[in-house]
């Protein structure tokens, strides 16, 4: 009951008559309510000025924490695969020697092309021209187009074009224009043709 009637006079309590110089002859309670007030702001202003920037401080060394933990990992996942990943590198270097001997160096190309003409020939195909390109230069290799225009029969074109593509370096072919001869049972097949040559890296432009 004492409790309730104090609270009933803190309610009923004019605070803005009350005089800080006579705090000295407040009530007890009131007094008492003061000191807790005090101490509340007292501590708010503590934990802000100096527990504030502790507490930004340790959020981002958890944040820094959680980084480098899933960086850890990831790299723990690499070293567990480092064996597999070395021997991938081999099979992958074995492939990459087995591709480029297949492309031809720049003084394999005329003894290429000679391949071709004879591959016409021995199909007993016609040729009207093989007229080289100029070079286009990649980041890794060097592409050496040529046009290409040959007359014959359909199973003669036919053979020749499996035996291009037979050949032990790589020879791509596009562009296929396959049109009759007039007056005759010939046919004319004019198409572009690409070989390759390996480029090393660091080798300058024009080399």
């Amino acid at each position: 009951m004492n409790l309730q009637a104090e609270i009933r006079r803190l309610r009923e309590l004019d605070w803005r008559g009350l005089d800080l110089k006579e705090a000295g002859t407040w009530p007890l309670q009131q007094q008492w309510l003061c000191c807790l007030l005090i101490l509340a702001l007292t501590l708010a202003a503590a934990h802000w000025y100096l527990a504030g920037p502790k507490a930004d401080e340790l959020q981002r060394a958890q944040a820094e924490e959680a980084r480098l933990l899933a960086e850890y990992r990831n790299r723990a996942a690499q070293a567990a695969r480092l064996p597999e990943m070395l021997e991938q590198m081999v099979q992958l270097e074995w492939h990459m020697g087995e591709l480029m001997a297949l492309l031809p160096s720049g003084a394999e190309i005329p003894a290429l092309i000679d391949n071709i003409s004879g591959s016409a020939r021995d199909h007993h195909l016609t040729i009207d021209f093989i007229r080289l390109r100029g070079m286009v230069e990649r980041d890794f290799y060097i592409e050496r187009p040529f046009d290409l225009q040959v007359e014959g029969g359909y199973h003669q074109i036919a053979g020749f074009i499996a035996s291009v593509a037979a050949l032990p370096r790589i020879v791509t072919l596009h562009d296929f224009v396959l049109a009759p001869l007039e007056g005759s049972e010939r046919l004319r097949l004019s198409m572009l043709a690409r070989t390759y040559s390996y480029r090393p890296l660091g080798e300058g432009d024009g080399q």
